[in-house]
């Protein structure tokens, strides 16, 4: 099934994990909006600079360390997701207790490890 993903944080270099994850959800055919420092494309896929006000985005899925996350706390609220994942290195109680106020579930997982074993 296409849960409709937005990777924040995502990167153009192939050894970097959100690139991986990108690559791995456009593989399994979930459709995929990318946010990050520098534009470009990865498997397809556009990646902005900007906030993009997307559609339909089911799963939120950060690339951020918690430092950095502050600013999209509202962009991501805005969109409505499922759920968050915080992949390895991004876990962030404060936006924790954010997303549950919000009705949004947050998961502390790695994209790449729930694709790989048919979890996402």
């Amino acid at each position: 099934m296409d849960k409709k993903t937005l990777v924040i944080g995502a990167s153009t270099k192939e050894e970097r994990y959100s690139n991986m994850a990108i690559r791995r959800l456009v593989k399994f055919g979930h459709t995929v909006e990318a946010i990050g420092l520098r534009s470009g494309t990865v498997a397809g896929i556009n990646v902005s600079t900007e906030k993009e006000p997307f559609e339909d985005i089911d799963t939120v899925t950060l690339y951020l360390n918690p430092k950095r996350q502050g600013e999209y706390y509202d962009y991501i609220l805005s969109l409505n997701p499922e759920r968050v994942i915080f992949n390895p290195g991004t876990e962030n109680p404060e936006f924790f207790k954010i997303l549950k106020q919000n009705n949004i579930e947050s998961e502390i997982a790695c994209t790449l490890v729930l694709l790989g074993t048919n979890q996402y």
